[in-house]
């Protein structure tokens, strides 16, 4: 059987899983479309918090990301890891016994105020939009390769499969796909990366393999790959170009922004007590840490590969993957010295991403119209394909390439999946029920949720077709706006008795302007000047979202001091919820 058949077959029967869950789940109530009835085991919820967290952007971009950058790659995987820690130790068994299933929920509550509730939910609907574009780009990626349509294409197919099972099934349907999907991710991850250490090192614990000599020689896998780079004029991949204080805040913003994403913190909300999410913590951090220990792995086997298979070999001699990738528009060559051979070295060869002419170019490649630059590198790699590629490039066998196709949607639907319901529930349950029309009855409620899951699919798709940057850029931006709008609120609402609603909503407001101006100056109005010499403090837009936060506390800290107190009966629920225990019986479902 050919590779291709391989991928329908692998790809079609994952859809039909997630769709017969779907079906087989589907929500009858407000109860199950929120938090599944507060009825899903603790292994179960950590197997779909993990594939909630674990986006397009940990499946196909984090390990692309390490792989082109090195060291200064290891920010998205300490930010992210720490998030979760931070999350599912300090702040998930509060909001959990504080029982309000999501953050305008928690946030209208602890601060008595209808005006508290608004604005955060139209922090939660524009940063979920923000992160589901990312989602959304990746599932076109995949589709674009694997079934050999356009990226846009491949938008819509997504679209339409997470429409399905998120309207349809809500958070009970979600649930238990995403434990499918987990599935499908672990296998379809570690299979590829398993044989590359082997083949590379001999070892067949990717972990291991990281640290260990390449086979048949006394060399490191490290030091050969500086080596290599070094050899063609990049930077030694073990060592970082980004300042101190950069990588501080952007470490920083990724990990309070993990911690305040509201796709996460609804999942605690579907255990049936306190202590199975404190359980259901626990096991979302073991599953989530095989992939992220594997990722740096993963990213030097990709790199070595790479610059082991293509540099100064002639275009009729690259292999399959090279014109495979081409023919996808993500692996794009302008040959500027006339010699037919593929340069490879630092800097970008054309302005802005490949567009073709539908004339071939000399060689027979796809003609490349964009301006060239100085620069003498000819190659154009797009970095969200390095783990798809993998297989390919280390000429794996028909269906491992077809098994990573899978995981690849599997990761990118489920993070889509969980965001839309989030943006739903936002609108449905914060917005109308409990804001604008508290009189509607529970099945107008559901109706109302459905129809925004609709809605927001449409507009996510439109984000996926024209999205700001790559993949785990936007999901950068997304975690920037939530460490500088949520994170302050719900930390301050846990363990601040003084702050009040006008604290909470000026300091929301605060932080949530200042980090979404900076990030739109230097990405869309002036990206010229998007440099250290540019930024404020040298902070790069992806790590201002931190210097939003701290904006965010001084400012809910000054209001909150100079305004009245909260009211008693608040001061002593937030005594009550400081003690994490206690809960009510499990639901069945």
């Amino acid at each position: 059987m050919d590779t291709q058949t391989l991928i329908y077959l692998f790809v079609g029967a994952t859809f039909a899983l997630y769709i017969g869950i779907a079906i087989y789940t589907r929500a009858g109530s407000t109860s199950e479309y929120y938090v599944a009835s507060k009825g899903v085991h603790p292994v179960l919820n950590g197997m779909a918090t993990g594939a909630d967290w674990m986006s397009a952007a940990s499946f196909i971009s984090m390990a692309g990301i390490i792989s082109f950058v090195g060291l200064d790659g290891s920010v998205y995987l300490m930010g992210w890891t720490g998030g979760y820690v931070l999350l599912a130790m300090c702040l998930a068994p509060y909001l959990r016994k504080f029982g309000k299933f999501t953050v305008p929920d928690f946030i209208g509550a602890r601060y008595y105020s209808s005006t508290a509730r608004l604005v955060a939910v139209i922090c939660v609907i524009f940063i979920s939009f923000t992160y589901v574009a990312g989602q959304m780009r990746g599932v076109g990626i995949v589709f674009s390769r694997y079934l050999e349509v356009d990226i846009n294409t491949g938008v819509i197919i997504g679209m339409a499969i997470v429409f399905f099972y998120s309207v349809l099934g809500g958070m009970k349907g979600i649930t238990y796909t995403q434990v499918a999907q987990y599935c499908v991710m672990m296998f379809a991850y570690m299979v590829p990366a398993i044989f590359l250490s082997m083949m590379l090192t001999g070892n067949p614990i990717p972990q291991l393999g990281f640290g260990s000599t390449v086979l048949g020689s006394d060399t490191y896998l490290l030091d050969k790959l500086n080596g290599l780079g070094t050899e063609l004029g990049f930077n030694i991949y073990t060592d970082g170009t980004k300042s101190t204080i950069d990588v501080f805040f952007i470490t920083m913003a990724l990990m309070v922004g993990t911690a305040g994403l509201p796709h996460v913190i609804v999942r605690f909300f579907t255990t049936p007590t306190v202590r199975d999410a404190r359980k259901s913590a626990a096991w979302a951090l073991l599953f989530i840490a095989i992939l992220y220990t594997t990722a740096p792995a993963l990213a030097a086997f990709a790199r070595t590969n790479l610059l082991t298979s293509i540099p100064g070999v002639s275009y009729a001699e690259v292999p399959s993957w090279f014109k495979t990738w081409e023919k996808a528009g993500l692996v794009a060559w302008l040959d500027k010295n006339d010699d037919g051979k593929i340069q490879y070295g630092p800097g970008a060869p054309f302005a802005g991403a490949p567009t073709f002419d539908k004339a071939p170019g000399e060689h027979g490649e796809r003609q490349v119209t964009n301006a060239p630059t100085p620069a003498a590198t000819e190659l154009y790699v797009d970095r969200d394909i390095m783990v798809l590629a993998n297989p390919e490039i280390a000429n794996l066998p028909g269906w491992v390439v077809a098994l990573i196709a899978a995981g690849g949607l599997a990761a990118a639907l489920s993070t889509a999946a969980g965001l839309l319901l989030v943006i739903s529930t936002s609108i449905s349950h914060d917005l109308l029920k409990s804001t604008l029309m508290p009189k509607i009855s529970e099945k107008q409620e559901l109706l109302a949720a459905r129809v925004a899951a609709a809605v927001a699919v449409v507009v996510a798709g439109i984000f996926g077709i024209y999205p700001p940057a790559f993949v785990a850029q936007v999901v950068a931006f997304a975690f920037g706006l939530a460490a500088a709008s949520f994170f302050p609120a719900i930390v301050l609402g846990i363990f601040s008795k003084r702050a009040n609603k006008q604290g909470a909503i000026a300091g929301m407001i605060v932080g949530l302007t200042f980090t979404f101006a900076y990030i739109v100056y230097f990405k869309f109005i002036n990206p010229s000047l998007d440099n250290a010499q540019h930024w404020w403090f040298g902070i790069s837009p992806e790590g201002i979202g931190t210097l939003g936060m701290i904006f965010n506390v001084i400012v809910t800290y000054v209001v909150s001091m100079i305004t009245a107190p909260p009211p008693a009966q608040i001061q002593e629920l937030i005594e009550d919820i400081r003690i994490p225990r206690g809960a009510g019986a499990a639901i069945a479902h």
